[in-house]
């Protein structure tokens, strides 16, 4: 039989809607060990405000992450700088997001956990706080010494991964350089191969410029950056794709007909994934040496408190981590 998975899931940024998913994961089944991070009491609080009966239990640092019950809720206490109300930022609390990712990241490291899920953060407040954030992608890589991470979007139907993340459309040309594009397809094969279980997985890789360039008319970089490396690493055995046109090579990638797509920018990729699954996609960190899963959301401060938000994306985030921890 095979053991049950330990997850450690961060409750995100206090005042969003972190604290009532975890609230709402916990009052359910799930195959696993579970242990959250986070203000008990907040979760306390959230639990009662929402109506959820749940009981929630602190941890020791060292304890082991016991299997979930159904209505236990078992935190790794982070205590809050300031008292939280839904809805209402604080940078007060910055740091405190923070710490509960490097405490995650730890327990990774330790192997108290076999993965580690994320619930969504708010970079505004983070960097009020003075902290030096980009987002979980970025900020992790950094922790564990990674110079480059590589974002995977997870759904039923697509796999999308980017080859820049966070970052001003006026940069990204200038960010997709030979060296990135080649490491950043390496990455993407070898952890599709090696945590999903693909062999010699085919990627659609997307062109930068509308038409893929249309021949140079409308851009020179899939003729100078993108067509070399891909050609490169066809002669290495890589089954790649492209440079592909974006407006249509979803419809192919809809179809079963490759693995995963790469796209060049964040904005060119997940609108197509998000819109089509959202609220059931996983945001998978690869290039890691932990495994590390998210929702596809954000905060959601506006419904914050009001029990509208679904945990269905973090439960999705929940069952990947878990599959992944299980298959390595």
């Amino acid at each position: 039989m095979t053991a049950l998975p330990a997850l450690v899931i961060t409750s995100g940024e206090p005042a969003g809607i972190g604290p009532e998913l975890c609230v709402a994961v916990a009052a359910q089944q799930f195959p696993a060990k579970i242990a959250f991070l986070g203000d008990p009491q907040l979760l306390r609080d959230r639990a009662q405000h929402l109506g959820v009966d749940i009981t929630v239990t602190n941890l020791d640092d060292d304890e082991p992450i016991p299997r979930h019950q159904a209505g236990q809720l078992r935190v790794f206490p982070v205590p809050l700088a300031k008292p939280s109300e839904p809805g209402i930022l604080n940078a007060a609390n910055g740091p405190y997001v923070i710490e509960m990712l490097d405490r995650a990241v730890e327990y990774c490291r330790r192997n108290n956990a076999q993965a580690m899920v994320t619930a969504p953060v708010q970079k505004s407040t983070i960097a009020e706080a003075g902290i030096a954030f980009m987002g979980h992608t970025e900020y992790l890589a950094a922790q564990l010494g990674v110079d480059l991470p590589l974002m995977l979007l997870v759904g039923e139907r697509l796999r999308v991964a980017l080859v820049t993340t966070h970052l001003a459309l006026t940069d990204v040309a200038a960010a997709i350089t030979r060296a990135r594009l080649t490491r950043t397809l390496e990455i993407l094969h070898s952890d599709l191969s090696s945590r999903f279980g693909l062999t010699n997985p085919h990627i659609s890789v997307l062109g930068l410029n509308p038409h893929a360039g249309e021949g140079g008319y409308l851009g020179r970089e899939e003729i100078e950056v993108i067509k070399p490396v891909l050609d490169q690493l066809r002669r290495h055995g890589m089954h790649l794709t492209g440079p592909a046109p974006a407006d249509t090579a979803f419809v192919g990638a809809m179809n079963g007909e490759v693995d995963a797509v790469l796209a060049m920018y964040h904005d060119q990729g997940l609108p197509v994934i998000k819109t089509l699954e959202f609220g059931e996609v996983v945001n998978v960190t690869l290039g890691l040496p932990i495994i590390r899963t998210s929702v596809d959301h954000g905060t959601a401060l506006d419904i914050a408190g009001s029990g509208q938000a679904s945990p269905a994306s973090l439960l999705a985030a929940m069952r990947l981590a878990a599959s992944l921890a299980t298959s390595e």
